[in-house]
Protein backbone atom coordinates (compact mmCIF):
# COMPACT_ATOMS: atom_id res chain seq x y z
CA UNK A 1 0.00 0.00 0.00
CA UNK A 2 1.20 3.50 -0.76
CA UNK A 3 2.16 6.03 1.87
CA UNK A 4 -1.06 8.00 1.32
CA UNK A 5 -3.96 7.37 3.68
CA UNK A 6 -6.33 4.66 2.50
CA UNK A 7 -9.87 6.02 2.28
CA UNK A 8 -12.60 3.83 3.80
CA UNK A 9 -16.24 4.56 2.95
CA UNK A 10 -18.84 3.22 5.41
CA UNK A 11 -22.12 2.86 3.52
CA UNK A 12 -25.06 3.37 5.89
CA UNK A 13 -28.38 1.97 4.64
CA UNK A 14 -31.88 2.29 6.09
CA UNK A 15 -32.16 0.24 9.27
CA UNK A 16 -28.39 0.15 9.81
CA UNK A 17 -27.30 -1.34 13.12
CA UNK A 18 -25.35 1.05 15.31
CA UNK A 19 -22.73 -1.45 16.46
CA UNK A 20 -21.91 -2.47 12.88
CA UNK A 21 -21.57 1.17 11.81
CA UNK A 22 -19.48 2.00 14.87
CA UNK A 23 -17.09 -0.91 14.37
CA UNK A 24 -16.33 0.07 10.81
CA UNK A 25 -15.90 3.75 11.65
CA UNK A 26 -13.90 3.17 14.84
CA UNK A 27 -11.38 0.58 13.67
CA UNK A 28 -10.23 2.77 10.78
CA UNK A 29 -10.60 6.13 12.55
CA UNK A 30 -7.84 8.62 11.77
CA UNK A 31 -5.34 8.97 14.61
CA UNK A 32 -1.53 9.05 14.86
CA UNK A 33 -0.05 5.98 13.22
CA UNK A 34 -3.28 4.98 11.46
CA UNK A 35 -2.95 5.37 7.67
CA UNK A 36 -6.69 5.44 7.03
CA UNK A 37 -9.37 8.07 6.52
CA UNK A 38 -13.05 7.24 7.11
CA UNK A 39 -16.05 8.79 5.38
CA UNK A 40 -19.58 7.76 6.34
CA UNK A 41 -21.97 7.92 3.41
CA UNK A 42 -25.47 6.89 2.34
CA UNK A 43 -27.61 6.80 -0.78
CA UNK A 44 -27.85 10.54 -0.30
CA UNK A 45 -26.54 12.96 2.32
CA UNK A 46 -28.91 13.71 5.19
CA UNK A 47 -30.66 11.73 7.91
CA UNK A 48 -30.78 7.94 7.62
CA UNK A 49 -33.18 6.05 9.88
CA UNK A 50 -31.39 3.33 11.78
CA UNK A 51 -32.48 0.50 14.03
CA UNK A 52 -34.16 0.70 17.47
CA UNK A 53 -34.97 4.39 17.22
CA UNK A 54 -31.51 5.53 16.17
CA UNK A 55 -30.78 7.80 13.23
CA UNK A 56 -27.58 8.87 11.46
CA UNK A 57 -26.68 12.33 10.22
CA UNK A 58 -24.69 11.43 7.12
CA UNK A 59 -22.62 14.04 5.33
CA UNK A 60 -21.85 12.25 2.07
CA UNK A 61 -23.80 10.58 -0.72
CA UNK A 62 -22.80 7.75 -3.03
CA UNK A 63 -20.13 9.91 -4.64
CA UNK A 64 -17.95 9.02 -1.62
CA UNK A 65 -17.69 5.48 -3.00
CA UNK A 66 -15.88 6.82 -6.06
CA UNK A 67 -13.02 8.09 -3.86
CA UNK A 68 -12.77 5.03 -1.61
CA UNK A 69 -10.16 2.30 -1.61
CA UNK A 70 -12.35 0.15 0.63
CA UNK A 71 -16.13 0.15 1.06
CA UNK A 72 -17.67 -1.32 4.22
CA UNK A 73 -21.39 -2.15 4.31
CA UNK A 74 -22.72 -2.52 7.89
CA UNK A 75 -25.61 -4.84 8.69
CA UNK A 76 -29.24 -3.70 8.78
CA UNK A 77 -32.58 -4.96 10.05
CA UNK A 78 -34.98 -7.22 8.15
CA UNK A 79 -32.59 -8.29 5.37
CA UNK A 80 -35.01 -10.98 4.22
CA UNK A 81 -37.56 -8.37 3.12
CA UNK A 82 -35.53 -5.24 2.38
CA UNK A 83 -34.95 -4.27 -1.26
CA UNK A 84 -31.61 -2.64 -2.04
CA UNK A 85 -32.06 0.71 -3.85
CA UNK A 86 -31.04 0.56 -7.53
CA UNK A 87 -28.68 3.52 -7.09
CA UNK A 88 -26.79 1.66 -4.36
CA UNK A 89 -26.53 -1.48 -6.51
CA UNK A 90 -25.21 0.55 -9.45
CA UNK A 91 -22.66 2.36 -7.28
CA UNK A 92 -21.37 -0.86 -5.75
CA UNK A 93 -21.08 -2.55 -9.14
CA UNK A 94 -19.17 0.43 -10.52
CA UNK A 95 -16.84 0.39 -7.51
CA UNK A 96 -16.23 -3.32 -7.97
CA UNK A 97 -15.38 -2.82 -11.63
CA UNK A 98 -12.85 -0.14 -10.59
CA UNK A 99 -11.17 -2.70 -8.34
CA UNK A 100 -12.34 -1.22 -5.04
CA UNK A 101 -12.25 -3.62 -2.09
CA UNK A 102 -15.77 -4.18 -0.73
CA UNK A 103 -16.61 -5.80 2.62
CA UNK A 104 -19.83 -6.48 4.49
CA UNK A 105 -20.48 -6.82 8.19
CA UNK A 106 -23.27 -9.22 9.18
CA UNK A 107 -26.42 -8.74 7.07
CA UNK A 108 -24.62 -6.22 4.86
CA UNK A 109 -23.86 -9.35 2.83
CA UNK A 110 -27.42 -9.15 1.46
CA UNK A 111 -26.55 -5.82 -0.17
CA UNK A 112 -23.47 -7.29 -1.82
CA UNK A 113 -25.53 -10.27 -2.98
CA UNK A 114 -28.21 -7.98 -4.42
CA UNK A 115 -25.50 -6.25 -6.45
CA UNK A 116 -24.32 -9.62 -7.78
CA UNK A 117 -20.91 -9.26 -6.12
CA UNK A 118 -21.20 -12.61 -4.33
CA UNK A 119 -22.24 -14.67 -7.36
CA UNK A 120 -20.11 -17.80 -7.54
CA UNK A 121 -18.25 -16.79 -4.40
CA UNK A 122 -18.08 -18.23 -0.90
CA UNK A 123 -19.62 -15.83 1.63
CA UNK A 124 -21.17 -15.67 5.08
CA UNK A 125 -23.55 -13.57 7.16
CA UNK A 126 -25.08 -13.70 10.63
CA UNK A 127 -25.96 -17.32 11.43
CA UNK A 128 -29.63 -16.43 11.90
CA UNK A 129 -29.86 -15.38 8.24
CA UNK A 130 -27.51 -17.77 6.44
CA UNK A 131 -30.37 -19.98 5.25
CA UNK A 132 -32.27 -16.91 4.04
CA UNK A 133 -29.25 -15.66 2.11
CA UNK A 134 -28.85 -19.07 0.47
CA UNK A 135 -32.53 -19.32 -0.47
CA UNK A 136 -32.72 -15.78 -1.79
CA UNK A 137 -29.40 -15.91 -3.67
CA UNK A 138 -28.77 -19.57 -4.64
CA UNK A 139 -25.78 -18.56 -6.78
CA UNK A 140 -23.87 -17.66 -3.60
CA UNK A 141 -21.90 -20.36 -1.78
CA UNK A 142 -23.02 -19.57 1.78
CA UNK A 143 -20.82 -20.83 4.63
CA UNK A 144 -22.74 -20.69 7.91
CA UNK A 145 -19.88 -21.90 10.10
CA UNK A 146 -17.23 -19.18 9.87
CA UNK A 147 -16.56 -15.72 11.29
CA UNK A 148 -15.61 -14.13 8.00
CA UNK A 149 -14.72 -15.01 4.42
CA UNK A 150 -11.93 -13.32 2.49
CA UNK A 151 -12.63 -13.84 -1.20
CA UNK A 152 -10.02 -11.32 -2.27
CA UNK A 153 -11.72 -8.17 -3.50
CA UNK A 154 -14.98 -9.03 -1.73
CA UNK A 155 -15.23 -9.99 1.95
CA UNK A 156 -18.13 -10.88 4.24
CA UNK A 157 -18.48 -11.46 7.97
CA UNK A 158 -20.94 -12.93 10.43
CA UNK A 159 -22.52 -11.06 13.37
CA UNK A 160 -21.36 -7.71 14.70
CA UNK A 161 -18.45 -8.96 16.83
CA UNK A 162 -16.99 -10.76 13.84
CA UNK A 163 -17.02 -7.39 12.08
CA UNK A 164 -14.13 -6.47 14.38
CA UNK A 165 -12.31 -9.62 13.26
CA UNK A 166 -12.92 -8.72 9.63
CA UNK A 167 -11.71 -5.13 10.05
CA UNK A 168 -8.58 -6.27 11.92
CA UNK A 169 -8.00 -8.77 9.12
CA UNK A 170 -8.09 -5.91 6.60
CA UNK A 171 -5.55 -3.95 8.64
CA UNK A 172 -3.36 -7.08 8.74
CA UNK A 173 -3.63 -7.43 4.97
CA UNK A 174 -2.74 -3.80 4.43
CA UNK A 175 -0.07 -3.12 7.03
CA UNK A 176 0.81 -6.33 8.80
CA UNK A 177 0.47 -7.95 12.19
CA UNK A 178 2.04 -5.23 14.32
CA UNK A 179 -0.43 -2.49 13.39
CA UNK A 180 -3.40 -4.89 13.59
CA UNK A 181 -2.34 -5.92 17.09
CA UNK A 182 -1.96 -2.26 18.06
CA UNK A 183 -5.52 -1.56 16.89
CA UNK A 184 -6.78 -4.65 18.73
CA UNK A 185 -5.19 -3.45 21.96
CA UNK A 186 -6.85 -0.09 21.55
CA UNK A 187 -10.21 -1.83 21.11
CA UNK A 188 -9.44 -4.23 24.01
CA UNK A 189 -10.14 -6.99 21.52
CA UNK A 190 -8.52 -10.34 20.80
CA UNK A 191 -5.69 -9.63 18.35
CA UNK A 192 -6.62 -12.47 16.02
CA UNK A 193 -9.47 -14.88 15.51
CA UNK A 194 -9.29 -17.10 12.48
CA UNK A 195 -11.96 -16.50 9.86
CA UNK A 196 -12.62 -20.24 9.95
CA UNK A 197 -13.64 -20.19 13.61
CA UNK A 198 -17.24 -21.18 14.36
CA UNK A 199 -19.74 -18.31 14.67
CA UNK A 200 -21.02 -19.35 18.05
CA UNK A 201 -20.24 -21.87 20.76
CA UNK A 202 -23.13 -24.33 21.27
CA UNK A 203 -22.62 -24.52 25.03
CA UNK A 204 -20.89 -22.29 27.52
CA UNK A 205 -17.57 -23.13 29.16
CA UNK A 206 -17.53 -23.09 32.98
CA UNK A 207 -16.11 -19.75 34.05
CA UNK A 208 -13.14 -21.02 36.11
CA UNK A 209 -12.04 -23.29 33.26
CA UNK A 210 -12.52 -20.47 30.78
CA UNK A 211 -10.27 -18.22 32.89
CA UNK A 212 -7.61 -20.92 33.06
CA UNK A 213 -7.74 -21.38 29.31
CA UNK A 214 -7.42 -17.62 28.73
CA UNK A 215 -4.36 -17.49 30.98
CA UNK A 216 -2.92 -20.53 29.22
CA UNK A 217 -3.35 -18.91 25.81
CA UNK A 218 -1.74 -15.70 27.06
CA UNK A 219 1.16 -17.71 28.51
CA UNK A 220 1.60 -19.62 25.26
CA UNK A 221 1.84 -16.38 23.28
CA UNK A 222 4.72 -15.32 25.52
CA UNK A 223 6.50 -18.67 25.09
CA UNK A 224 6.08 -19.48 21.39
CA UNK A 225 9.69 -20.56 21.15
CA UNK A 226 9.25 -23.16 23.87
CA UNK A 227 7.76 -26.62 24.19
CA UNK A 228 4.05 -26.07 23.52
CA UNK A 229 2.85 -29.65 23.31
CA UNK A 230 -0.72 -30.60 24.16
CA UNK A 231 0.51 -32.07 27.43
CA UNK A 232 2.35 -28.86 28.36
CA UNK A 233 -0.68 -26.68 27.61
CA UNK A 234 -3.05 -28.97 29.51
CA UNK A 235 -0.72 -29.01 32.49
CA UNK A 236 -0.68 -25.21 32.47
CA UNK A 237 -4.51 -25.17 32.47
CA UNK A 238 -4.72 -27.79 35.26
CA UNK A 239 -6.78 -30.25 33.22
CA UNK A 240 -6.12 -33.50 31.40
CA UNK A 241 -4.89 -33.34 27.77
CA UNK A 242 -8.15 -34.90 26.58
CA UNK A 243 -10.29 -32.34 28.42
CA UNK A 244 -8.07 -29.47 27.32
CA UNK A 245 -8.24 -30.50 23.68
CA UNK A 246 -12.00 -30.97 23.69
CA UNK A 247 -12.84 -27.74 25.51
CA UNK A 248 -10.24 -25.66 23.69
CA UNK A 249 -11.49 -26.78 20.29
CA UNK A 250 -15.11 -26.02 21.25
CA UNK A 251 -14.05 -22.55 22.43
CA UNK A 252 -11.63 -21.53 19.69
CA UNK A 253 -12.79 -23.51 16.65
CA UNK A 254 -9.23 -24.82 16.28
CA UNK A 255 -7.39 -27.63 17.99
CA UNK A 256 -4.75 -26.48 20.50
CA UNK A 257 -1.89 -27.38 18.17
CA UNK A 258 -3.54 -25.69 15.19
CA UNK A 259 -3.92 -22.56 17.32
CA UNK A 260 -0.25 -22.73 18.40
CA UNK A 261 0.89 -23.12 14.80
CA UNK A 262 -1.11 -20.08 13.67
CA UNK A 263 0.20 -18.05 16.61
CA UNK A 264 3.75 -18.97 15.64
CA UNK A 265 3.17 -18.02 12.02
CA UNK A 266 1.65 -14.74 13.21
CA UNK A 267 4.79 -14.01 15.24
CA UNK A 268 6.94 -14.95 12.24
CA UNK A 269 5.01 -12.45 10.12
CA UNK A 270 5.63 -9.74 12.67
CA UNK A 271 9.37 -10.50 12.77
CA UNK A 272 9.55 -10.53 8.98
CA UNK A 273 7.85 -7.14 8.87
CA UNK A 274 9.85 -5.43 11.60
CA UNK A 275 13.32 -7.05 11.77
CA UNK A 276 16.20 -8.19 9.60
CA UNK A 277 16.46 -11.59 11.30
CA UNK A 278 17.17 -14.47 8.95
CA UNK A 279 14.46 -17.00 8.22
CA UNK A 280 16.44 -19.56 10.20
CA UNK A 281 16.59 -17.31 13.27
CA UNK A 282 12.87 -16.53 12.97
CA UNK A 283 12.08 -20.24 12.76
CA UNK A 284 14.04 -20.82 15.96
CA UNK A 285 12.51 -17.81 17.76
CA UNK A 286 8.95 -18.89 16.97
CA UNK A 287 9.36 -22.54 17.92
CA UNK A 288 9.11 -23.82 14.35
CA UNK A 289 12.64 -25.19 14.53
CA UNK A 290 13.98 -25.07 10.99
CA UNK A 291 13.63 -22.74 8.04
CA UNK A 292 12.19 -25.66 6.06
CA UNK A 293 9.44 -26.11 8.62
CA UNK A 294 8.73 -22.38 8.69
CA UNK A 295 8.57 -22.13 4.90
CA UNK A 296 6.22 -25.11 4.63
CA UNK A 297 3.71 -23.91 7.24
CA UNK A 298 4.02 -20.27 6.18
CA UNK A 299 3.16 -21.19 2.62
CA UNK A 300 0.08 -23.16 3.67
CA UNK A 301 -1.30 -20.50 6.05
CA UNK A 302 -0.22 -17.22 4.42
CA UNK A 303 -0.05 -18.37 0.81
CA UNK A 304 3.44 -17.12 0.04
CA UNK A 305 7.03 -17.64 1.17
CA UNK A 306 8.61 -15.79 4.12
CA UNK A 307 11.10 -14.11 1.77
CA UNK A 308 8.38 -12.92 -0.61
CA UNK A 309 6.27 -11.73 2.33
CA UNK A 310 9.15 -9.64 3.70
CA UNK A 311 9.90 -8.20 0.24
CA UNK A 312 6.29 -7.13 -0.16
CA UNK A 313 6.40 -5.12 3.04
CA UNK A 314 9.79 -3.63 2.20
CA UNK A 315 8.33 -2.49 -1.12
CA UNK A 316 5.50 -0.76 0.78
CA UNK A 317 2.67 -2.57 -0.96
CA UNK A 318 -0.13 -4.75 0.37
CA UNK A 319 0.51 -8.14 1.89
CA UNK A 320 -2.13 -10.78 1.45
Amino acid sequence: MSGADHRVAVLVLDGAKALDVGIAAHVFAKRPGMPYEVQVCAERAGTVEGWNGLAYAVGHGLDALERAGTILVPGFRDPATVTTPPAVIAALRAAHERGTRIAAISTGAFTLAAAGLLDGRRATTHWHYTHVLQERYPQVEVDADVLFVDAGQVLTSAGAASGIDLCLHLVRRDHGVALANQVARRLVSAPYRSGGQAQYVPRSIPEPLGDDFARTRAWALEHLGGDLTLAALARRANVSPRTFSRRFTADAGLTPLQWVLRARIDRARELLEATDLTVTRIAQATGLGTDTNLRRHFGVIVGTSPTAYRATFRDGSEAG
